[in-house]
């Protein structure tokens, strides 16, 4: 202090070194004190003083304090217990105040409950799943049907960037697919006036590689409706009846949609022909068929569903699935003739750096009973030419090697003929 008092005393004040600063800041005086700091550290010990009085630590990850505290809603929801999932297989008087609900608790018994104070009766249908409080069982919340999420899954999100001017060679095909589909959903007034229902469901078959998987996705990407593709081997399961149960469950689900197609790819998976082999082997497979012959017509509607279906080998598929009502159309994929071969060159030549004097007809000429798929593999293998060479351009003569190399190559790998028995 005496230090201090030397500073300030002086006339002629020298300037002031570091330690005389800090001295000043120090002893909170002169020029350089900084009351405002020093109040914030007051105000901060202080109310550290008063957390831990209060017992409680405050910081980002810790309690708050007891000012916050909400002791009623804590309580509230330290005395919720889960809920049990019943079913409501009954009402009783149904319309009056005092009405009663016969639930099915899983692995437990049957109970006549009433309802809880949250509850609407208007809110509580027969047959459908509901939350209950696990002491008194009382209906606490309706739940929404259970479906398995596989079959959630095969609904179709995003729509396929195929349309119907990548599909070449099947002009005929379109027009009655376009018929089925898009013109009872755009016009079903038409039917309507002449007193008849329109046709619901459609087989595609023909060999493999003509295009029936490939106009489904154009089908997709046209119609706003909601579209489920379902593989065959998909509803094949391992156990005794879930095969059937996901049948139910997707028919369930596209029930709750405005609109819905259903588009069975390689149905020879589950739909061949009954027969027994003394095993058992194919029993399962064949309940699962039967569980789709009745919802397609069965006992209930089947309201505003569409059916597609696509196989390879119709021989082999059960008559009962195969009459009119259940798939009402026969749509034949056959192999392109020699327009169908040109448009599916030129389809398939439209994304290519191809030279403008190709003649696709000449190609197609070339390319006597190819289905699509052999033609697309033809244009692959002239662009790979075309890389070997280290050329920017796909030239003719690339086309016809490669035409050389696919069709007549690779013609004791072709499946076709065989996929034509049912001719």
């Amino acid at each position: 202090s005496t230090e201090m008092e030397n500073i300030k005393e002086e006339k002629n004040p020298r300037p002031l070194d570091d330690d005389d600063i800090a001295l000043l800041n120090t002893y909170g005086k002169g020029p350089y004190s900084t009351p405002i700091k020093n109040t914030e550290d007051e105000i901060k010990d202080k109310a550290n003083n008063v957390n831990k009085l209060c017992g409680v630590k405050e910081s980002d990850t810790g309690l708050a304090p007891p000012t916050h505290w909400d002791l009623v809603s804590d309580g509230q929801l330290m005395g919720q217990k889960p809920l049990k999932v019943a079913r409501c297989t009954k009402i009783i008087n149904p319309n009056s105040p005092d009405a009663k609900y016969v639930i099915n608790v899983a692995r437990m018994a049957k109970f006549v409950v009433g309802l809880g104070e949250t509850v609407s009766p208007t809110d509580i249908e027969e047959g459908m799943r509901v939350g209950v409080d696990p002491y008194k069982l009382q209906i606490q919340i309706p739940l929404p049907p259970r479906i398995d999420p596989t079959v959630t899954m095969m609904t179709v999100e995003e729509k396929p960037d195929v349309t119907y001017n990548d599909v070449g060679g099947c002009k005929d095909q379109i027009e009655k697919m376009r018929e089925v589909v898009e013109l009872p959903l755009l016009h079903p007034e038409k039917f309507f006036k002449l007193g008849i229902d329109p046709p619901k469901g459609v087989l595609c078959y023909g060999p493999p590689g003509t295009g029936k998987t490939l106009l489904a996705r154009a089908v997709a990407n046209r119609t706003d409706a909601c579209f489920i593709r379902v593989i065959g081997s998909e509803l094949v399961q391992k156990y005794v009846g879930e095969g059937a149960r996901m049948v139910r469950e997707l028919f369930q689900l596209a029930r709750t949609k405005k609109a819905c197609i259903i588009f069975f790819d390689e149905v020879d998976a589950i739909g061949g022909a009954r027969f027994d082999d003394g095993a058992g082997g194919d029993t399962e497979v064949q309940r699962t068929m039967l569980e789709i012959v009745n919802q397609l017509d069965g006992f209930d509607a089947r309201g505003n569903i569409k059916v597609l279906m696509a196989t390879n080998r119709p021989d082999t598929l059960d008559p009962a699935l195969l009459r009119p009502g259940r798939l009402d159309r026969k749509v034949e994929f056959g192999l392109p003739d020699m327009e169908g071969r040109t448009q599916i060159f030129k389809v398939h030549a439209r994304t290519m750096n191809c030279e403008r004097d190709v003649r696709f007809d000449l190609l197609a000429r070339m390319c006597p009973n190819s289905t699509g798929a052999d033609i697309r593999s033809v244009c692959t293998e002239a662009g790979m030419f075309a890389v070997r060479a280290r050329r920017k351009m796909v030239t003719e003569k690339d086309f016809l090697d490669a035409v050389n190399k696919v069709i007549k190559g690779y013609k004791k790998f072709s499946a076709t003929p065989k996929y034509m028995v049912y001719n």
